[in-house]
Protein backbone atom coordinates (compact mmCIF):
# COMPACT_ATOMS: atom_id res chain seq x y z
CA UNK A 1 0.00 0.00 0.00
CA UNK A 2 1.37 3.44 -0.96
CA UNK A 3 2.06 5.86 1.86
CA UNK A 4 0.26 8.77 0.23
CA UNK A 5 -1.30 10.81 3.05
CA UNK A 6 -0.18 12.78 6.10
CA UNK A 7 -1.93 12.82 9.44
CA UNK A 8 -2.05 16.38 10.77
CA UNK A 9 -3.10 17.38 14.29
CA UNK A 10 -4.01 20.83 15.63
CA UNK A 11 -4.36 21.23 19.41
CA UNK A 12 -6.49 24.38 19.57
CA UNK A 13 -7.92 26.32 22.49
CA UNK A 14 -11.48 25.18 21.78
CA UNK A 15 -10.88 21.77 20.24
CA UNK A 16 -8.42 19.21 18.95
CA UNK A 17 -8.61 18.47 15.23
CA UNK A 18 -7.07 15.65 13.24
CA UNK A 19 -7.02 15.53 9.45
CA UNK A 20 -5.78 13.43 6.59
CA UNK A 21 -4.07 15.53 3.92
CA UNK A 22 -2.91 14.11 0.60
CA UNK A 23 0.45 14.66 -1.07
CA UNK A 24 -0.97 17.57 -3.09
CA UNK A 25 -1.96 19.42 0.09
CA UNK A 26 -5.69 18.73 -0.16
CA UNK A 27 -7.50 18.21 3.16
CA UNK A 28 -9.39 14.92 2.70
CA UNK A 29 -11.19 14.62 6.01
CA UNK A 30 -11.23 16.40 9.37
CA UNK A 31 -12.49 15.32 12.79
CA UNK A 32 -12.70 17.49 15.89
CA UNK A 33 -13.25 17.02 19.60
CA UNK A 34 -14.02 19.99 21.84
CA UNK A 35 -12.44 20.43 25.24
CA UNK A 36 -13.20 22.59 28.24
CA UNK A 37 -11.46 25.82 29.20
CA UNK A 38 -11.25 26.03 32.98
CA UNK A 39 -11.50 29.43 34.70
CA UNK A 40 -10.81 28.88 38.43
CA UNK A 41 -10.91 32.64 39.08
CA UNK A 42 -10.96 35.94 37.18
CA UNK A 43 -8.02 36.26 34.78
CA UNK A 44 -7.06 32.59 34.95
CA UNK A 45 -7.43 30.19 32.04
CA UNK A 46 -6.25 26.59 31.97
CA UNK A 47 -6.93 23.18 30.45
CA UNK A 48 -6.21 19.54 31.19
CA UNK A 49 -3.56 18.12 28.85
CA UNK A 50 -5.19 14.70 29.41
CA UNK A 51 -8.29 16.12 27.66
CA UNK A 52 -6.16 17.06 24.65
CA UNK A 53 -4.86 13.52 24.43
CA UNK A 54 -8.28 11.88 24.73
CA UNK A 55 -9.51 14.28 22.05
CA UNK A 56 -6.60 13.39 19.78
CA UNK A 57 -7.26 9.66 20.25
CA UNK A 58 -10.95 10.10 19.36
CA UNK A 59 -10.29 12.42 16.40
CA UNK A 60 -7.64 10.10 14.93
CA UNK A 61 -10.02 7.17 15.29
CA UNK A 62 -12.70 9.05 13.39
CA UNK A 63 -10.50 10.09 10.44
CA UNK A 64 -9.06 6.58 10.15
CA UNK A 65 -12.59 5.17 10.02
CA UNK A 66 -13.55 7.59 7.24
CA UNK A 67 -10.72 6.63 4.85
CA UNK A 68 -10.16 3.08 3.59
CA UNK A 69 -6.73 1.68 4.43
CA UNK A 70 -5.76 5.05 5.94
CA UNK A 71 -3.73 3.45 8.70
CA UNK A 72 -1.21 1.96 6.29
CA UNK A 73 -1.21 5.00 3.99
CA UNK A 74 0.08 7.56 6.53
CA UNK A 75 3.70 8.44 5.82
CA UNK A 76 4.14 10.88 8.76
CA UNK A 77 2.33 12.57 11.63
CA UNK A 78 2.69 16.34 11.95
CA UNK A 79 1.21 18.39 14.80
CA UNK A 80 0.81 22.03 15.71
CA UNK A 81 -0.86 23.55 18.74
CA UNK A 82 -1.91 26.59 20.72
CA UNK A 83 1.18 28.40 21.94
CA UNK A 84 2.30 29.26 25.51
CA UNK A 85 0.19 26.58 27.24
CA UNK A 86 2.72 25.42 29.84
CA UNK A 87 2.70 21.67 30.53
CA UNK A 88 4.79 20.07 33.29
CA UNK A 89 5.74 16.37 33.03
CA UNK A 90 7.81 14.17 35.34
CA UNK A 91 10.70 11.85 34.51
CA UNK A 92 8.26 9.08 33.51
CA UNK A 93 6.44 11.33 31.05
CA UNK A 94 3.42 11.61 33.33
CA UNK A 95 1.80 14.94 34.12
CA UNK A 96 3.41 16.64 37.10
CA UNK A 97 0.42 18.98 37.25
CA UNK A 98 -3.11 18.14 36.10
CA UNK A 99 -3.75 21.48 34.41
CA UNK A 100 -1.71 23.85 32.23
CA UNK A 101 -2.11 27.66 32.18
CA UNK A 102 -2.95 28.83 28.66
CA UNK A 103 -1.86 31.67 26.37
CA UNK A 104 -4.70 33.91 27.61
CA UNK A 105 -4.03 33.28 31.33
CA UNK A 106 -3.22 36.50 33.21
CA UNK A 107 -2.22 35.08 36.62
CA UNK A 108 1.41 36.11 36.04
CA UNK A 109 0.71 39.88 35.99
CA UNK A 110 2.50 40.44 39.32
CA UNK A 111 5.59 38.56 38.10
CA UNK A 112 5.62 40.61 34.88
CA UNK A 113 5.27 43.88 36.78
CA UNK A 114 8.07 42.90 39.15
CA UNK A 115 10.32 42.12 36.19
CA UNK A 116 9.44 45.40 34.42
CA UNK A 117 10.25 47.46 37.52
CA UNK A 118 13.84 46.24 37.37
CA UNK A 119 14.48 45.63 33.66
CA UNK A 120 13.86 47.97 30.73
CA UNK A 121 13.23 46.29 27.34
CA UNK A 122 16.47 47.59 25.83
CA UNK A 123 18.43 45.60 28.41
CA UNK A 124 17.03 42.16 27.49
CA UNK A 125 15.31 42.24 24.04
CA UNK A 126 18.40 40.91 22.25
CA UNK A 127 18.42 37.89 24.58
CA UNK A 128 14.79 36.79 24.07
CA UNK A 129 13.34 38.85 21.14
CA UNK A 130 10.25 39.90 23.09
CA UNK A 131 8.98 42.48 25.57
CA UNK A 132 7.53 41.18 28.82
CA UNK A 133 3.88 40.07 28.85
CA UNK A 134 1.82 37.61 30.94
CA UNK A 135 1.42 35.29 27.93
CA UNK A 136 5.03 34.07 27.92
CA UNK A 137 5.79 30.64 29.45
CA UNK A 138 8.84 32.11 31.21
CA UNK A 139 6.55 34.01 33.58
CA UNK A 140 4.16 31.08 33.89
CA UNK A 141 7.09 28.98 35.08
CA UNK A 142 7.91 31.61 37.71
CA UNK A 143 4.33 31.42 38.97
CA UNK A 144 4.34 27.60 38.98
CA UNK A 145 7.68 27.57 40.80
CA UNK A 146 6.37 29.96 43.47
CA UNK A 147 2.73 28.88 43.79
CA UNK A 148 2.87 25.14 43.07
CA UNK A 149 6.33 24.11 44.33
CA UNK A 150 5.36 20.43 44.64
CA UNK A 151 4.55 20.19 40.92
CA UNK A 152 7.67 22.21 40.06
CA UNK A 153 9.79 19.83 42.13
CA UNK A 154 8.39 16.83 40.22
CA UNK A 155 8.95 18.46 36.82
CA UNK A 156 11.51 16.88 34.50
CA UNK A 157 10.44 18.66 31.30
CA UNK A 158 8.43 21.72 30.32
CA UNK A 159 6.39 21.23 27.15
CA UNK A 160 3.92 23.13 24.99
CA UNK A 161 0.53 21.58 24.04
CA UNK A 162 1.58 19.91 20.78
CA UNK A 163 4.76 18.67 22.50
CA UNK A 164 2.65 16.81 25.04
CA UNK A 165 0.77 15.06 22.23
CA UNK A 166 4.09 14.19 20.59
CA UNK A 167 5.36 12.83 23.90
CA UNK A 168 2.30 10.58 24.16
CA UNK A 169 2.86 9.40 20.58
CA UNK A 170 6.63 8.80 20.72
CA UNK A 171 7.82 8.94 24.34
CA UNK A 172 10.24 11.73 23.32
CA UNK A 173 10.16 15.12 25.12
CA UNK A 174 11.13 18.13 22.98
CA UNK A 175 10.07 21.67 22.13
CA UNK A 176 10.45 23.23 18.72
CA UNK A 177 12.03 26.62 18.07
CA UNK A 178 8.76 28.35 17.10
CA UNK A 179 7.32 27.65 20.55
CA UNK A 180 10.73 28.20 22.13
CA UNK A 181 11.12 31.59 20.43
CA UNK A 182 7.84 32.74 22.00
CA UNK A 183 8.71 31.55 25.51
CA UNK A 184 10.76 34.58 26.70
CA UNK A 185 13.56 32.08 27.31
CA UNK A 186 15.19 31.35 23.91
CA UNK A 187 18.17 33.28 22.56
CA UNK A 188 17.17 34.32 19.01
CA UNK A 189 20.81 34.48 17.95
CA UNK A 190 21.56 30.83 18.73
CA UNK A 191 18.17 29.11 18.78
CA UNK A 192 19.09 27.64 22.18
CA UNK A 193 17.88 28.38 25.68
CA UNK A 194 19.12 31.76 26.89
CA UNK A 195 21.36 31.52 29.94
CA UNK A 196 20.76 35.24 30.52
CA UNK A 197 16.95 35.03 30.59
CA UNK A 198 16.93 31.86 32.67
CA UNK A 199 19.16 33.58 35.21
CA UNK A 200 17.05 36.77 35.22
CA UNK A 201 13.88 34.76 35.91
CA UNK A 202 15.69 32.42 38.34
CA UNK A 203 14.51 29.26 36.60
CA UNK A 204 16.08 25.81 36.22
CA UNK A 205 17.45 25.19 32.73
CA UNK A 206 17.49 21.44 33.41
CA UNK A 207 13.69 21.40 33.40
CA UNK A 208 13.41 22.85 29.87
CA UNK A 209 12.87 20.30 27.10
CA UNK A 210 15.49 20.12 24.32
CA UNK A 211 14.94 22.60 21.47
CA UNK A 212 14.66 21.14 17.96
CA UNK A 213 13.62 22.32 14.51
CA UNK A 214 9.97 21.79 13.46
CA UNK A 215 10.67 19.66 10.39
CA UNK A 216 12.93 17.14 12.15
CA UNK A 217 11.62 13.65 12.82
CA UNK A 218 11.14 13.55 16.60
CA UNK A 219 10.50 9.83 16.88
CA UNK A 220 8.05 7.10 15.93
CA UNK A 221 4.65 5.97 17.14
CA UNK A 222 5.18 3.57 20.04
CA UNK A 223 3.38 0.26 20.45
CA UNK A 224 1.30 1.70 23.29
CA UNK A 225 0.32 4.81 21.28
CA UNK A 226 -0.51 2.58 18.30
CA UNK A 227 -2.92 0.57 20.46
CA UNK A 228 -4.59 3.73 21.78
CA UNK A 229 -4.89 5.63 18.50
CA UNK A 230 -5.14 2.96 15.83
CA UNK A 231 -2.05 4.34 14.08
CA UNK A 232 0.58 2.00 12.66
CA UNK A 233 3.46 1.40 15.06
CA UNK A 234 6.73 3.09 13.99
CA UNK A 235 4.98 5.77 11.89
CA UNK A 236 7.33 8.81 11.89
CA UNK A 237 6.29 11.82 13.99
CA UNK A 238 7.63 15.32 13.35
CA UNK A 239 8.74 17.81 16.01
CA UNK A 240 6.02 20.14 14.66
CA UNK A 241 5.38 23.77 15.53
CA UNK A 242 3.16 26.33 17.19
CA UNK A 243 -0.25 26.77 15.60
CA UNK A 244 0.38 30.33 14.49
CA UNK A 245 3.71 29.65 12.72
CA UNK A 246 2.12 26.57 11.11
CA UNK A 247 -0.80 28.69 9.89
CA UNK A 248 1.61 31.31 8.53
CA UNK A 249 3.30 28.61 6.47
CA UNK A 250 -0.05 27.11 5.44
CA UNK A 251 -1.26 30.46 4.15
CA UNK A 252 1.90 31.11 2.12
CA UNK A 253 3.38 33.69 4.53
CA UNK A 254 6.98 32.54 4.54
CA UNK A 255 9.19 35.25 3.08
CA UNK A 256 9.99 38.93 3.83
CA UNK A 257 7.55 41.37 2.21
CA UNK A 258 4.54 39.16 2.92
CA UNK A 259 2.35 39.92 5.90
CA UNK A 260 -0.42 38.05 7.65
CA UNK A 261 -3.57 39.27 9.33
CA UNK A 262 -5.57 36.83 11.43
CA UNK A 263 -8.88 38.33 12.44
CA UNK A 264 -10.69 36.46 15.17
CA UNK A 265 -11.62 37.96 18.52
CA UNK A 266 -8.36 39.88 18.25
CA UNK A 267 -6.46 41.01 15.15
CA UNK A 268 -2.88 39.84 14.79
CA UNK A 269 -0.73 41.46 12.11
CA UNK A 270 2.57 39.74 11.31
CA UNK A 271 5.45 40.74 9.04
CA UNK A 272 8.07 38.19 8.03
CA UNK A 273 11.68 39.26 8.56
CA UNK A 274 15.02 37.47 8.51
CA UNK A 275 15.69 38.53 12.10
CA UNK A 276 13.44 39.52 15.00
CA UNK A 277 12.47 43.18 15.19
CA UNK A 278 13.72 44.31 18.57
CA UNK A 279 11.31 46.95 19.83
CA UNK A 280 9.23 47.25 22.99
CA UNK A 281 6.05 47.58 20.88
CA UNK A 282 6.66 44.39 18.89
CA UNK A 283 6.59 40.67 19.68
CA UNK A 284 8.41 38.04 17.66
CA UNK A 285 7.82 34.38 16.90
CA UNK A 286 10.15 32.01 15.08
CA UNK A 287 8.75 30.69 11.80
CA UNK A 288 8.89 27.15 10.49
CA UNK A 289 11.23 27.99 7.61
CA UNK A 290 13.68 29.76 9.93
CA UNK A 291 12.67 33.41 9.54
CA UNK A 292 10.93 35.47 12.21
CA UNK A 293 7.39 36.74 12.37
CA UNK A 294 7.27 40.17 13.98
CA UNK A 295 3.73 40.68 15.20
CA UNK A 296 1.46 43.15 16.92
CA UNK A 297 -1.90 42.32 18.40
CA UNK A 298 -5.04 44.42 18.58
CA UNK A 299 -7.05 42.96 21.45
CA UNK A 300 -10.42 43.93 19.89
CA UNK A 301 -10.54 42.94 16.24
CA UNK A 302 -13.63 40.88 15.46
CA UNK A 303 -14.65 41.52 19.06
CA UNK A 304 -15.38 45.14 18.12
CA UNK A 305 -18.17 43.99 15.82
CA UNK A 306 -19.38 41.59 18.50
CA UNK A 307 -19.50 44.49 20.96
CA UNK A 308 -21.46 46.66 18.49
CA UNK A 309 -24.00 43.89 17.95
CA UNK A 310 -24.52 43.59 21.70
CA UNK A 311 -24.42 47.30 22.56
CA UNK A 312 -26.62 48.60 19.72
CA UNK A 313 -28.91 45.66 19.08
CA UNK A 314 -28.83 43.44 22.20
CA UNK A 315 -27.76 40.61 19.87
CA UNK A 316 -31.11 40.73 18.06
CA UNK A 317 -29.67 41.30 14.56
CA UNK A 318 -27.20 39.18 12.60
CA UNK A 319 -23.66 40.11 11.60
CA UNK A 320 -24.60 40.20 7.88
CA UNK A 321 -27.34 42.71 8.77
CA UNK A 322 -24.82 44.88 10.63
CA UNK A 323 -22.44 44.80 7.64
CA UNK A 324 -25.30 45.64 5.25
CA UNK A 325 -26.20 48.62 7.44
CA UNK A 326 -22.53 49.74 7.52
CA UNK A 327 -22.46 49.62 3.72
CA UNK A 328 -25.15 52.33 3.64
CA UNK A 329 -22.68 54.87 5.08
CA UNK A 330 -20.02 56.51 2.89
CA UNK A 331 -16.32 55.73 3.11
CA UNK A 332 -15.00 57.64 6.11
CA UNK A 333 -18.39 57.58 7.87
CA UNK A 334 -18.64 61.37 7.40
CA UNK A 335 -15.56 61.94 9.58
CA UNK A 336 -16.75 59.76 12.46
CA UNK A 337 -13.89 57.90 14.18
CA UNK A 338 -13.94 54.80 16.38
CA UNK A 339 -10.95 53.96 18.58
CA UNK A 340 -11.23 50.16 18.99
CA UNK A 341 -9.40 49.70 22.32
CA UNK A 342 -12.29 47.96 24.07
CA UNK A 343 -9.92 45.66 25.99
CA UNK A 344 -6.93 47.98 26.28
CA UNK A 345 -3.62 47.23 24.60
CA UNK A 346 -1.34 44.21 24.93
CA UNK A 347 1.97 46.08 25.35
CA UNK A 348 3.35 49.49 26.21
CA UNK A 349 2.65 52.11 28.85
CA UNK A 350 -1.06 52.39 28.05
CA UNK A 351 -2.47 48.93 28.55
CA UNK A 352 -5.42 50.75 30.15
CA UNK A 353 -6.43 52.34 26.81
CA UNK A 354 -10.17 52.70 26.15
CA UNK A 355 -12.45 52.75 23.14
CA UNK A 356 -14.29 55.85 21.98
CA UNK A 357 -16.28 57.40 19.18
CA UNK A 358 -14.98 60.84 18.15
CA UNK A 359 -16.61 63.40 15.88
CA UNK A 360 -20.27 62.49 16.38
CA UNK A 361 -22.64 65.03 14.83
CA UNK A 362 -26.41 65.29 14.59
CA UNK A 363 -26.38 63.84 11.07
CA UNK A 364 -24.71 60.60 12.13
CA UNK A 365 -26.82 57.47 12.49
CA UNK A 366 -26.44 53.77 13.17
CA UNK A 367 -25.02 53.08 9.69
CA UNK A 368 -22.19 55.55 10.35
CA UNK A 369 -21.53 53.98 13.75
CA UNK A 370 -21.24 50.49 12.32
CA UNK A 371 -19.00 51.53 9.44
CA UNK A 372 -16.83 53.56 11.83
CA UNK A 373 -16.27 50.41 13.91
CA UNK A 374 -15.05 48.51 10.82
CA UNK A 375 -12.88 51.43 9.74
CA UNK A 376 -11.53 52.02 13.26
CA UNK A 377 -10.20 48.47 13.47
CA UNK A 378 -8.59 48.95 10.04
CA UNK A 379 -6.94 52.22 11.12
CA UNK A 380 -5.59 50.57 14.29
CA UNK A 381 -4.15 47.63 12.32
CA UNK A 382 -2.67 50.03 9.73
CA UNK A 383 -0.96 51.80 12.61
CA UNK A 384 0.67 48.47 13.49
CA UNK A 385 1.67 47.83 9.87
CA UNK A 386 3.36 51.24 9.73
CA UNK A 387 5.30 50.49 12.94
CA UNK A 388 6.49 47.13 11.57
CA UNK A 389 7.43 48.73 8.22
CA UNK A 390 9.38 51.49 9.96
CA UNK A 391 11.36 49.14 12.20
CA UNK A 392 12.10 46.56 9.51
CA UNK A 393 12.86 48.98 6.69
CA UNK A 394 11.16 46.49 4.33
CA UNK A 395 7.50 47.45 3.79
CA UNK A 396 4.86 44.75 3.62
CA UNK A 397 3.84 44.35 -0.04
CA UNK A 398 0.68 42.30 0.47
CA UNK A 399 -1.38 40.81 3.26
CA UNK A 400 -2.70 37.25 3.53
CA UNK A 401 -5.96 37.35 5.52
CA UNK A 402 -7.42 34.47 7.50
CA UNK A 403 -9.79 33.93 10.40
CA UNK A 404 -13.47 34.77 10.67
CA UNK A 405 -13.00 38.42 9.71
CA UNK A 406 -11.64 37.42 6.29
CA UNK A 407 -15.16 36.30 5.32
CA UNK A 408 -16.61 39.82 5.54
CA UNK A 409 -16.20 41.33 2.05
CA UNK A 410 -16.93 44.95 3.01
CA UNK A 411 -14.40 44.80 5.84
CA UNK A 412 -11.76 43.34 3.52
CA UNK A 413 -12.35 46.14 0.97
CA UNK A 414 -12.12 48.77 3.73
CA UNK A 415 -8.87 47.24 4.99
CA UNK A 416 -7.24 46.97 1.57
CA UNK A 417 -8.10 50.64 0.97
CA UNK A 418 -6.78 51.74 4.40
CA UNK A 419 -3.62 49.61 4.11
CA UNK A 420 -2.99 50.62 0.48
CA UNK A 421 -1.95 47.08 -0.49
CA UNK A 422 -3.75 44.01 -1.86
CA UNK A 423 -5.22 41.39 0.49
CA UNK A 424 -5.28 37.70 -0.49
CA UNK A 425 -7.63 35.13 1.04
CA UNK A 426 -6.44 31.47 1.00
CA UNK A 427 -8.72 28.98 -0.77
CA UNK A 428 -8.28 26.50 2.10
CA UNK A 429 -9.32 28.01 5.42
CA UNK A 430 -7.57 25.25 7.43
CA UNK A 431 -4.19 26.99 7.17
CA UNK A 432 -2.74 25.28 10.25
CA UNK A 433 -3.47 21.82 8.90
CA UNK A 434 -2.04 22.76 5.49
CA UNK A 435 1.08 24.08 7.25
CA UNK A 436 1.45 20.79 9.12
CA UNK A 437 1.15 18.92 5.81
CA UNK A 438 3.80 21.16 4.23
CA UNK A 439 6.14 20.33 7.13
CA UNK A 440 5.48 16.61 6.67
CA UNK A 441 6.01 16.86 2.91
CA UNK A 442 9.43 18.46 3.44
CA UNK A 443 10.37 16.03 6.22
CA UNK A 444 9.61 13.00 4.04
CA UNK A 445 11.52 14.34 1.02
CA UNK A 446 8.52 15.15 -1.19
CA UNK A 447 9.84 18.73 -1.36
CA UNK A 448 13.33 19.99 -0.58
CA UNK A 449 12.07 22.89 1.60
CA UNK A 450 8.90 23.84 3.43
CA UNK A 451 8.73 26.97 1.25
CA UNK A 452 8.49 24.77 -1.86
CA UNK A 453 5.80 22.68 -0.19
CA UNK A 454 3.82 25.79 0.76
CA UNK A 455 4.09 27.18 -2.76
CA UNK A 456 2.64 23.94 -4.11
CA UNK A 457 -0.06 23.58 -1.46
CA UNK A 458 -1.40 27.12 -1.02
CA UNK A 459 -3.73 28.83 -3.47
CA UNK A 460 -5.93 31.88 -3.06
CA UNK A 461 -9.67 32.21 -3.53
CA UNK A 462 -9.60 35.93 -4.21
CA UNK A 463 -7.53 39.09 -4.18
CA UNK A 464 -9.05 42.26 -2.73
CA UNK A 465 -7.47 45.44 -4.09
CA UNK A 466 -7.76 48.97 -2.68
CA UNK A 467 -10.60 51.18 -3.91
CA UNK A 468 -8.79 54.34 -5.13
CA UNK A 469 -11.59 56.71 -4.01
CA UNK A 470 -11.82 55.12 -0.55
CA UNK A 471 -8.03 55.16 -0.23
CA UNK A 472 -8.00 58.90 -0.94
CA UNK A 473 -10.55 59.43 1.84
CA UNK A 474 -8.76 57.17 4.31
CA UNK A 475 -5.24 58.55 3.89
CA UNK A 476 -5.78 61.84 5.80
CA UNK A 477 -8.09 60.04 8.24
CA UNK A 478 -5.23 57.69 9.14
CA UNK A 479 -3.06 60.68 10.04
CA UNK A 480 -5.89 62.07 12.20
CA UNK A 481 -6.36 58.65 13.85
CA UNK A 482 -2.69 58.76 14.89
CA UNK A 483 -3.22 62.20 16.49
CA UNK A 484 -6.32 61.01 18.30
CA UNK A 485 -4.46 57.91 19.49
CA UNK A 486 -1.59 60.00 20.88
CA UNK A 487 -3.64 62.72 22.57
CA UNK A 488 -6.04 60.23 24.17
CA UNK A 489 -3.21 58.60 26.12
CA UNK A 490 -2.97 61.49 28.56
CA UNK A 491 -6.55 60.83 29.68
CA UNK A 492 -6.50 57.10 30.50
CA UNK A 493 -4.84 57.37 33.90
CA UNK A 494 -7.13 60.27 34.83
CA UNK A 495 -10.14 58.21 33.78
CA UNK A 496 -8.99 55.33 35.95
CA UNK A 497 -8.67 57.73 38.86
CA UNK A 498 -12.32 58.78 38.73
CA UNK A 499 -14.69 57.18 41.28
CA UNK A 500 -16.22 54.00 39.92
Amino acid sequence: MTEDVFLTIDVGTGSVRAALVDRRGKVLTVAAREHEQIVPQFGWSEQRPADWWSGVVAAIGEVLAKQPDARSRISAVSACGQMHGTVLVDDKGELARETAPLWNDKRTVAHVEAFERVHRPASYLADCANPATPAWPGFKLQWLRDMDPAAWQRTAAVLMPKDYINLKLTGEPAMDRTDGGASFLMDPRTGEWSETMIELLELDKGKLAPLRNPVEILGHVTAEAARETGLREATPVLVGGGDYPAALLGSGVCRPGIGSEVMGTSAIITAIAENPLLDAQVSNVGTVEGNWGAFMLLESGGDAMRWARRAFHEKQVSYPEIVAKAAEAPAGSDRLFFMPYLAGERLGDHRNARAQFFGIGAAHGIAHMHRAVLEGVAFAVKRHIDILDRISGAPVERIIASGGGAKTKLWMKIKASVYGIPILVPAEAECGLVGCAAMAAAATGLFSTVEEAAQAYVSYAEEITPDPRWAETYRPMQAFFEKLYFHSQSLYDDLDGLPS
